[in-house]
């Protein structure tokens, strides 16, 4: 079984199926990932564990590519900064904007938790 050919059938066909250009997939499939590690992570974005998962997923989508196509710079680098730009932005976003006080007392331990 060829994964990396496997694989690449797969982006094909979403791109296929979509009809949009593989720099917008990029853009939408790094916002998606931010989005789902968020919300199964349950960790804020601005903790940038979100954001680690999207550098991942990346990471191992150039891994498929390199393993189909070999290396391509010019193509990596558009994959890499068209996935990672926005997921970055927002996270750096979070992580800067001034807490409310509401965030603040979230923030601070409790001793209300119970182990079990």
């Amino acid at each position: 079984m060829n994964l990396p050919a496997l694989y690449h059938s797969l982006i094909l066909w979403i791109g296929d199926g979509t009809g949009l250009p593989d720099a917008i997939l990029h853009i939408h499939a790094g916002l998606a990932i931010l989005m789902i590690a968020r919300l199964l992570s349950r960790r804020s974005l601005g903790t940038f564990i979100p954001f680690v998962f999207v550098v991942v997923a990346e990471l191992a989508n150039e891994t498929m590519d390199y393993l189909a196509y070999g290396l391509r710079w010019a193509d990596t680098l558009s994959d890499l900064g068209n996935t990672l730009f926005w997921p970055a932005v927002i996270s750096a976003g979070v992580r800067l904007r001034p807490m409310t006080r509401k965030d603040q007392r979230s923030e601070q331990p409790s001793d209300q938790h119970t182990v079990g």
